[in-house]
């Protein structure tokens, strides 16, 4: 775990470092950062919605699937893989921002407990000797001290205690009394608890923004009237899990991290907004669909034509009337004749889709 926090929270102290630069105040820089944050993300969030749109365009041909292979769950899989494969579909994109933000979470962590190394920039060898001089005013072993991942919060609060202790590494004191950690009343490296006081607001903002986030996205990208109940479900499952895992994590992190949480729930529902604006799932599956009954349409006109040049040039030169296309057509719906006799499903008529 600890690797974890190294090696994502290097590059998020440098963010977070020039964005206190920008803004020096800790506050602040922390906005600036979730902000920086959201606009790096941006690209996964274009790529979840370009999946969503493309699932809805091809979900008519899912649910012929699943009409089709119901009684068949093993043929059914194999054909939705098919499907997939012809769409060039992953299932598992849309989870792909979700998953980043996890190892964000656990940089942003690093961040705020090693204020002195990500922000104040102070060196290695200043602060082992500061956790020297801070371990016997703090009555702790020194080697334990260095092991805290607290470690240096602790050191701050020692110098608060004992400036003069610190003396001897010159303008240390000074630049740890530079930054304020807090936010009004809140002070952000500490952990809310149940207790009543102002870090509890935290955890509930939280989970307030999260499901505010949920409720808005639904709304947002809500599906076709055809969606099925076992999908509305699931929908509905994730709107409650999210959050109460963000309080979760509310009482879990720093309030810091919280506070990120909470700007990033307000900045995800406009992005979602604005998303939906440009790139609306289900508008653009219905535009899809038209195109495609249109395809359809003019196909089954060219039928009726073939047909009836078939009809006038004589029974016996139907099959030079009719295009490979047709006669494919005719080999393919013998083919499936067969398998559902022999397999017993049910016989589905050949489309086009199945021809290209």
């Amino acid at each position: 775990m600890q690797l974890i926090y190294l090696i994502v929270g290097w590059p998020l102290g440098w963010i977070m470092w020039a964005c206190y630069k920008v803004v020096p105040v800790y506050a602040v820089a922390l906005v600036l950062f979730t902000l920086i944050m959201r606009v790096l993300l941006v690209p996964f969030s274009i790529k979840q919605q370009k999946s969503m749109v493309k699932m809805q365009m091809f979900r008519p041909r899912m649910e012929e699937l699943q009409k089709k292979y119901g009684n068949n769950k093993e043929r059914l899989n194999e054909e939705m893989m098919k499907l997939y494969q012809e769409e060039n579909y992953n299932p598992m994109s849309g989870c792909l921002p979700m998953l980043i933000q996890f190892p964000i979470l656990f940089g942003l962590i690093d961040v705020i407990y090693k204020p002195m190394s990500h922000i104040l920039r102070i060196g290695q060898e200043v602060l082992s000797q500061a956790y020297t001089i801070a371990a016997p005013i703090l009555d702790v072993a020194p080697e334990m001290l260095s092991k805290d991942m607290t470690a240096q919060l602790k050191v701050m609060g020692a110098v608060q205690q004992n400036p003069q202790a610190f003396a001897s590494l010159g303008d240390f004191v000074d630049k740890v009394n530079s930054i304020n950690l807090t936010i009004g009343p809140i002070d952000l490296t500490q952990t809310p608890t149940f207790a009543l006081n102002w870090l509890l607001l935290i955890p509930i903002l939280s989970g307030l923004t999260s499901l505010a986030l949920s409720m808005f996205t639904m709304k947002q990208t809500a599906a076709s009237a055809g969606d099925s109940a076992q999908a509305a479900g699931m929908t509905r499952g994730m709107m409650l899990m999210m959050p109460l895992m963000s309080a979760y994590f509310g009482f879990m992190f720093p309030a810091g991290v919280g506070i990120y949480w909470i700007i990033s729930n307000l900045l995800m529902a406009i992005q979602t907004f604005l998303l939906n604006k440009f790139m609306n799932p289900v508008k653009l599956a219905e535009q899809a669909k038209l195109e495609y009954e249109a395809k359809r349409e003019q196909q089954r006109k060219e039928k009726i034509e073939a047909k009836k040049r078939a009809r006038e040039n004589g029974e016996l030169d139907i099959d030079k009337a009719l295009s490979q296309k047709e006669i494919n057509r005719m080999k393919l719906a013998a083919a499936r004749k067969r398998d559902a006799e022999k397999y017993g499903d049910i016989y589905k008529e050949v489309t086009d889709d199945d021809l290209k």
